[in-house]
């Protein structure tokens, strides 16, 4: 990997913590993630695996791919979020092997990697599918958007909260009486 920023070995023993590989053990999902992107074949799926000639080196895509696959497994969207555990969270360190790539790196990343990123994950469903990890069934997602509008005869203040309670009250009363039929709401 010349002309590529060089990650640290997992196992190098260093002050704190000794060990990384030590924090990690053997069912978390960052072994996982780090196994299956080590077995892609990046330059197939379209990721850019030569580096540029001139410059500062930068780094190579499977680190890039590690990461953003962690992000999409644990919710962090935000480039910005995941510098900051790269930074800090051990499971992260490990697996990018001390590397903290900047939150424009990321960005750009995903940018201009779209295409792959998006074959990159076709093979994570296609390898679930393989191993089981995926039920067949039916998910239904509702797209619905809802407008908040508030009149001012329904919102209630401190101003005029004295007057509804004693309708409230009534209402109840009603409900408890015969709690099978709702209250009709009069105007």
């Amino acid at each position: 990997m010349k002309r590529f920023i060089a990650e640290a070995d997992s196992r190098q023993i260093t002050l704190l913590p000794e060990c990384l590989d030590d924090y990690i053990d053997e069912a978390n999902p960052v072994r996982a993630i780090d196994a299956f992107v080590a077995n892609l074949d990046l330059a197939e799926l379209g990721f850019d695996i030569v580096p540029e000639a001139t410059g500062r080196p930068g780094y190579h895509p499977s680190v890039l791919l590690r990461l953003y696959i962690y992000g999409y497994l644990n919710r962090l969207a935000s480039s910005r979020c995941l510098e900051r555990e790269a930074g800090r969270n051990f499971e992260v360190i490990w697996l990018l092997g001390r590397l903290v790539p900047d939150d424009k790196v990321i960005a750009d990343f995903r940018k201009d990697n779209g295409a792959a990123i998006k074959k990159v994950c076709v093979k994570f469903v296609e390898l679930c599918r393989q191993m089981g990890l995926l039920a067949k069934a039916s998910v239904a997602i509702d797209g619905s958007k809802f407008k908040a509008s508030t009149i001012a005869t329904q919102l209630h203040t401190q101003q005029n909260r004295p007057a509804t309670r004693p309708a409230r009250r009534k209402r109840v009363a009603l409900f408890a009486v015969c709690p099978t039929s709702a209250p009709v709401r009069q105007n």
